[in-house]
């Protein structure tokens, strides 16, 4: 199978490889299907649409930022990047996290009820 986009090209996947999320995300309700695109020392992974091809989602994996958020048996969460052409504007939403089950290929977004978790944290500091 495959499906074209300008970040990425032509995509060549597998069915096996499709990450099914059955209420969608936020937004995109009607979108059900996706591929987990990472590129090779990347700090990023592209949530790519099989249906809409140009709906891309930057994902961040959370683990990285918070060790204490370890993944719950084979399901991860990752944050949705809002990308900037200033790296100290790049923020990730930690209050909707995507949960993604790689070894089902199943998938689904949550809001987290803590205000520790916002909607905006900056991915990048300049410390």
């Amino acid at each position: 199978m495959k499906i074209q986009n300008k970040q990425f090209g032509e995509i060549e996947f597998e069915q096996n490889s499709v990450i099914k999320f059955d209420e969608g995300l936020l937004g995109f309700e009607e979108l059900k299907q996706f591929l987990l695109i990472s590129e090779k020392d990347g700090f990023f992974f592209w949530l790519t649409s099989i249906d809409q091809p140009e709906i891309i989602f930057p994902l961040f994996s959370i683990k990285l930022l918070n060790e204490e958020l370890k993944p719950m048996e084979s399901v991860e969460p990752f944050g949705i990047v809002k990308l900037d052409k200033e790296p100290q504007n790049i923020t990730i939403n930690l209050k909707a996290p995507v949960f993604i089950d790689q070894d089902n290929k199943i998938g689904y977004q949550k809001i987290v009820e803590n205000e520790e978790y916002p909607v905006d944290y900056p991915l990048f500091t300049n410390n």
